[in-house]
């Protein structure tokens, strides 16, 4: 029998238009589509009527299949001979484990290629208006994950991310949110800094906080955010419509008061 084609695919950030074209024709095309929990209904309804469905989702602390067994599954997806769609929010190689998938596909003789996606960084920063870079404020942008494996504590360069001309995204932070803004103050970040949370950004169901690095985590913790929470923290945040309409109402608070 001859064996099939493996697509690893970014669904990126939610909003189906956001696909690329060459996602989306793909996911048509398909056979079989393995996909994650963040991979949005409206992307999901694109799968042909008869095409297999395997939902693999995990969230943290919660793994029902393993990652070895995902590959497992993608290599014996492959072999029946079918067209496969490994289907992954975001971009499958930014914090997406999809370099893992390629390596046990190519261990395997699978053929496979790698479909980009428009990672969650871009499409919510798009979506709240906030420029990753900006002459003068962000020469820079830099991709970190809040969250380690089993829990592990976050062993990242904390000095080099607290570096004011860099926007900094965060995946995955809200249980480690605390010790995310501590650090960076403490190695000299200003408590002020503009600061981002969003979760389920370019959909309808989007949430957004505003606030200061200081403040992020309470805010954070307050605002009742449904899904994994992307932070952005930066002076570029500043530029955006939300964070002046943020600080236009802490303001008036602030005169209230002494009113």
């Amino acid at each position: 029998m001859t064996t099939g084609k493996v697509y690893l695919v970014g669904a990126g950030p939610g909003d189906p238009e956001l696909l690329t074209l060459k996602a989306a024709r793909i996911i048509r095309d398909s056979d079989v589509v393995i996909y994650d929990r963040l991979v949005s209904p409206e992307i999901l309804r694109l799968i042909p009527e008869g095409a297999a469905h395997i939902n693999v989702g995990k969230q943290a602390g919660d793994h029902p299949i393993p990652q070895k067994e995902i590959n497992h599954i993608l290599v014996r997806a492959a072999r029946s001979g079918r067209n496969v769609v490994r289907l992954k929010g975001g971009d499958p190689f930014v914090f997406g484990r999809g370099c893992e998938e390629a390596a046990e596909l190519e261990r395997a003789g699978i053929p496979f290629e790698i479909v980009p996606g428009i990672t969650a960084a871009q499409g919510c920063a798009a979506s709240a208006r906030i420029p990753l870079t900006h002459r003068g404020l962000a020469t820079g942008v830099r991709y970190v994950t809040g969250h380690c494996k089993a829990n592990e504590p976050l062993e990242l360069d904390w000095s080099s991310l607290a570096d004011p001309a860099t926007t900094l995204v965060v995946y995955m932070g809200r249980a480690n949110v605390e010790q995310i803004a501590h650090q960076l103050i403490e190695h000299g970040l200003s408590a002020d800094t503009p600061a981002f949370a969003v979760c389920q950004g370019t959909t309808d169901g989007e949430q957004q906080v505003w606030t200061t690095l200081r403040e992020l985590p309470v805010a954070a913790k307050t605002v009742k955010l449904t899904g994994p929470v992307l932070f952005i923290v930066g002076r570029v945040v500043a530029l955006a419509r939300g964070w002046k309409e943020y600080r236009h109402a802490l303001h008036a608070d602030e005169v209230a008061e002494v009113a």
